[in-house]
């Protein structure tokens, strides 16, 4: 069993594993051992609850295809045995990412002072701009 949460779990049969190659470079090795894990999870036929189920298929990730079946290549380790719990754990962080319910954002307000504070530092900003202006010159005559 992958547990998830505390009440949640995937049973191991659920998951499909491939062992297949590894791309990109590797010397002779790469060629003939088989270390890449290719991991699939139908949601649909999984044992999940159908709110996990319903979240998982709206996420927005490529992993996921269009016939709800998420898809994981582990190949980052040299062995089987550490691409393959790789695997398991982005699976479980994915699963365990939809668990979490969002806390709904209570609208507030700005603080009274906060909001003179904010006049005040206008207030002084547009002094600022106006003595930027053309400066009219006093003709004095006589000199």
């Amino acid at each position: 069993m992958l547990e998830i949460t505390k009440y949640t779990s995937i049973a191991i049969d659920e998951i499909s594993i491939t062992a297949i190659r590894s791309q990109g470079a590797g010397g002779q090795n790469v060629n003939k051992v088989s270390t890449a894990i290719h991991l699939r999870f139908d949601i649909n036929a999984s044992s999940l609850s159908p709110l996990y189920k319903e979240r998982l298929l709206n996420l927005n990730d490529r992993r996921i295809t269009k016939d709800g079946i998420i898809v994981i290549k582990a190949q980052q380790h040299r062995t089987q045995e550490q691409n393959r719990e790789d695997a398991f754990q982005r699976l479980q962080a994915l699963v365990k990412s939809v668990t979490i319910v969002p806390t709904k954002r209570k609208p507030t307000k700005p603080s009274r002072s906060a909001q003179n504070r904010r006049i005040e530092s206008k207030v002084k900003r547009s002094e600022v701009k106006a003595l930027r202006g053309n400066v009219t010159d006093l003709c004095i005559t006589g000199i």
